[in-house]
């Protein structure tokens, strides 16, 4: 006799979510059948005089329905889009970096002489490997925040090191 195994119990396939139903789209499907059964039973009615009327009516009608319905799914999707975009990681710490990568890089730029206004010795170490990588000095200080005088240096060395 044929037994069919136990839900409960573990199988070799691991359970999957199943797909997000779009009910949002299926009622706007149901939407307009239903207008356009109206529509065809409001045509079919209306006497013949006043026929064009009523047509004109339901096409403003339908572009009306139409635009609104556009006008939330682009906003739906673009919300969704907003959301899904990956976030960058929230600090740069210096596990980042390694000796190799820093390897040439001007020191007196991070040492103990810098004022109470400079920018933090991680920020430097990026602007580096950056430099390194072949980005040019506007590219960098427009990106991490750092003022030209402390990048230019970073890039002049970087170039002399290639």
């Amino acid at each position: 006799m044929w037994t069919l195994p136990h839900p409960i119990r573990a199988s070799a396939h691991p359970m999957r979510a199943l797909p997000h139903p779009h009910t949002g789209e299926g009622a706007a499907v149901l939407g307009l059948l239903t207008l356009a059964l109206l529509g065809t039973v409001l045509l079919g009615t209306a006497p013949l005089r006043d026929r064009p009327v009523a047509g004109g009516a339901l096409a403003a009608v339908g572009v009306s329905v139409f635009l609104v319905v556009a006008a939330l799914w682009h906003h739906y999707h673009r919300a969704a889009a907003r959301r899904a975009r990956p976030t960058a990681p929230a600090a740069v710490d210096g596990r980042w970096f390694t000796a190799e990568s820093l390897e040439g890089f001007p020191g007196r730029l991070a040492g103990p002489s810098r004022g109470p206004g400079a920018p933090d010795r991680d920020r430097l170490y990026l602007a580096w490997i950056l430099a390194t990588q072949g980005h040019d000095a506007a590219w960098i200080g427009h990106r991490l925040g750092l003022p030209a005088e402390v990048v230019h240096p970073l890039v002049d060395a970087a170039r002399e090191r290639r």
